[in-house]
């Protein structure tokens, strides 16, 4: 039975996608405002098809750009950050390279990040900053990699200098933390030998997680929204080390039920 919903979840996203992928194409060339919220309706009928059921807890920022700043278990996190608002994603350069998936990240208006040139960090902080200045809000994930999502690594501060952007209203970009748990499976509460089935990280390969994922079954996730800092309140330095603290602690309550 587990096969069988697996290929019918997997049939049912190329068609879905399919469709959509000439229309967000459409929205992009003709530059209208809905290329920012279409793949957030995308992403919402995703979720519903490959049973992850999302809480929510806070609110994020809206209404002016925002750098989220989130921890990074998982592929799902793409499907999991844009199921609950109209964001884009900051990813290594890698990605865009990707067959089919790098050209689903290019729809979504992906800013990329050149991970084997020192030299692209100032370049990629800029086009980050920009974007944040024409009101997108962007998902950065500061751990710099996948990991198995029982745990937060050391978040980064390189990219979080583009908060240092001055909106219309005289005020720096907020950056905000949200923590990511996958917290359920089945509708049970999920232990630590589970999460590796939807945790994509190390050189386990896309497809044959993501087919392993489908069979595991419906997925329970909190994604918390926290209070959001700026960088005229500290460093990037001082603002990477108190957003991690942040979102372990919100991963953690959540991974005990505490949330």
């Amino acid at each position: 039975m587990s096969r069988l919903r697996a290929a019918a979840i997997t049939a049912a996203f190329f068609l879905v996608t399919l469709v959509g992928m000439p229309l967000q194409w459409l929205l992009l060339k003709l530059r209208l405002p809905a290329a920012r919220s279409f793949p957030h309706f995308y992403h919402r009928m995703v979720a519903a098809l490959f049973g992850i059921h999302i809480t929510v807890k806070g609110q994020p920022v809206r209404g002016e750009g925002v750098l989220l700043v989130a921890n990074h278990p998982s592929w799902a996190d793409i499907i999991i950050f844009s199921a609950v608002a109209p964001i884009s994603f900051v990813s290594k350069a890698e990605v865009a390279r990707w067959p089919f998936f790098g050209t689903l990240a290019r729809l979504q208006r992906t800013v990329f990040v050149d991970r084997t040139r020192r030299s692209a960090t100032g370049e990629t902080r800029d086009a980050i900053r920009d974007r944040l200045l024409e009101g997108d809000a962007l998902v950065l994930f500061p751990e710099g990699t996948s990991h198995t999502g029982n745990g937060v690594l050391p978040f980064k501060s390189a990219l979080l200098g583009a908060a240092e952007a001055v909106l219309a209203n005289g005020c720096l970009v907020k950056v905000q933390p949200v923590s990511t748990a996958f917290t359920g499976l089945h509708g049970l509460p999920m232990g630590r030998e589970n999460r590796p089935l939807f945790a994509w990280y190390g050189d386990m390969e896309m497809l044959p997680h993501l087919w392993e994922a489908l069979m595991a079954g419906p997925l329970d996730v909190v994604v918390q929204f926290h209070e959001p800092f700026s960088l005229d309140m500290m460093d990037r330095k001082e603002l990477a080390r108190r957003a991690e603290n942040v979102v372990r602690t919100g991963q953690a309550e959540a991974l005990a039920g505490r949330a």
